[in-house]
């Protein structure tokens, strides 16, 4: 029997405090950046270029997690996470002084880059520091981070967004990276991870990926409806070919099972790709939408946004600790909650109540709270134990791989529906709906995985002793 007290025992208190700083990093600048993005697009004539505001974020986020697993075994996790931290710190203040969009999304680039460090070893380090029976109270940890994030990002950036100083946000969290730096530097001092990883560095798959991810992102901002579809097929395309070159052992950045759908592993991470995907129009346009089809300020509309998080962070703690029996009903409701809240959100913009607005977020994060924290334990478990620290670190890199798909995708949609120059409260009203709605069936897809994840005459078939050897 765990107990949260086990977490915060030396000699794991300091490194569970460490994790958790790291995924706070990343949550409120998620949520701060989705506040002010409304007054950066006034600011530096970006209103077409908002997917692109997150890809770019999330392009440096995903090559960076993509090689973490990797990273980690080359250098002491004290030494990669500083080098991340400093990285981070380095994109903030290129955004904070940009000049024109261009060169604020070379800043957010440089700032996914050490982000995605960031996570993904806070990622390795649960997989590999962490015992097995403690996953699910670290994975909830991180839910924590999320949480606080909650209450502290939209409040920040609704702060600094009020008072038309979007910059100076971007300069706070600049500061908060040189923390970490420090803080890392003391807390992390030690670890290491605990089998050397000979493998050479899979060049050639982290360039596909961000070939995938540039092509995907490109098509949010072609203008030309049939050059968008080829890009974004084309960029689809790549990033299965990604996969394929990733069973390459030479090539691997990740766990052969993201290539193997048909394995419980690999249900669960096209679980986890297929949800994030469905999910990320909220973030992208969420708060954009509620300030321009219901007036809110920016503070407000970053609070509603958050409901997301909010849930997700609730929803997390309330299944800690459940019995493993209970599990396959968690992560199924969690992901038929997930398609309902995409759903209530297109109701409501299309009804333009807010507080419809809210529940419909708050309902899309319980979805990931009930289920996530679980599918990632299962899909470790069912992995081999020398694939799990990048297996591991490939959580958070398949979730931003999804994000960055799903925000071009929105991209794309939204300016197909005009809203890349003309974002009026009528033309954001008529938009609204559609951007939400026509996500389900992808989340819909996305229950699929996770129920053959969890099939029980799947889990009883990898975790078999013979899979391990």
């Amino acid at each position: 029997m765990t107990t949260w007290r086990d977490l915060f025992a030396p000699p794991l208190a300091v490194r569970t405090v460490t994790i958790g700083l790291g995924v706070w990093l990343n949550a409120a600048d998620s949520l701060i950046t989705a506040t002010i993005m409304p007054s950066v697009g006034a600011s530096l004539g970006g209103y077409a270029y908002f997917g692109w505001a997150v890809a770019a974020y999330l392009l440096g986020c995903i090559i960076a997690g993509a090689s973490s697993g990797q990273l980690a075994h080359r250098m002491s996790l004290a030494f990669a996470t500083i080098l991340a931290a400093l990285t981070y710190s380095t994109g903030c203040a290129l955004s904070a002084a940009a000049p024109n969009i261009a060169a604020f999304m070379i800043g957010r680039l440089v700032q996914g880059i050490g982000a995605g460090w960031i996570v993904g070893f806070c990622y390795v380090a649960i997989g590999i520091v962490f015992p097995e029976r403690l996953w699910a109270r670290m994975f909830a940890v991180t839910a924590g981070a999320w949480g606080v994030a909650t209450v502290i990002g939209p409040l920040i950036g609704g702060v600094f967004a009020q008072a038309g100083n979007w910059r100076g946000a971007f300069w706070a969290f600049g500061a908060q990276g040189l923390g970490f730096a420090l803080a890392a530097a003391i807390l992390l001092r030690g670890a290491h991870p605990k089998n050397a990883d000979t493998r050479t560095f899979a060049i050639r798959t982290l360039a596909l990926l961000a070939l995938a991810i540039c092509l995907i992102a490109a098509a949010d901002i072609a203008g030309d409806k049939v050059l968008s579809l080829a890009l974004l097929v084309a960029g689809l395309g790549s990033l299965a070919v990604t996969v394929r070159v990733n069973g390459a052992p030479s090539e691997r950045l990740g766990p052969k099972a993201i290539g193997e759908p048909q394995t419980a592993a690999g249900a669960g991470y096209a679980m986890i790709f297929l949800m994030a995907l469905a999910a990320a129009s909220f973030g992208v346009y969420g708060a954009a939408l509620l300030q321009v089809v219901f007036g809110l300020s920016p503070l407000s509309a970053g609070y509603v946004v958050s409901t997301e998080a909010l849930g997700w962070t609730l929803a997390a703690f309330l299944v800690t600790g459940q019995p493993e029996r209970r599990w396959r009903l968690f992560v199924l409701l969690g992901g038929t909650t997930i398609a309902s809240g995409l759903a209530l959100l297109s109701v409501a913009f299309g009804l333009e109540r807010v507080w419809l607005v809210a529940s419909g977020g708050t309902v899309l994060g319980v979805g990931f709270g009930l289920s996530w924290s679980l599918a990632t334990q299962q899909i470790l478990s069912a992995l081999p134990v020398e694939d799990r620290a990048t297996g591991s670190s490939s959580v958070p890199t398949i979730q931003m791989v999804g994000g960055a798909v799903g925000a071009a995708v929105a991209g794309a949609l939204a300016n197909l529906l005009g809203l890349s120059h003309v974002f009026t409260p009528e033309r954001a009203a008529f938009a609204a709906p559609w951007l939400f709605g026509a996500f389900v069936p992808v989340a819909v897809i996305g229950c699929a995985a996770a129920e053959r994840l969890m099939r029980p005459e799947l889990q009883v078939k990898e975790q078999s002793p013979a899979s391990l050897l």
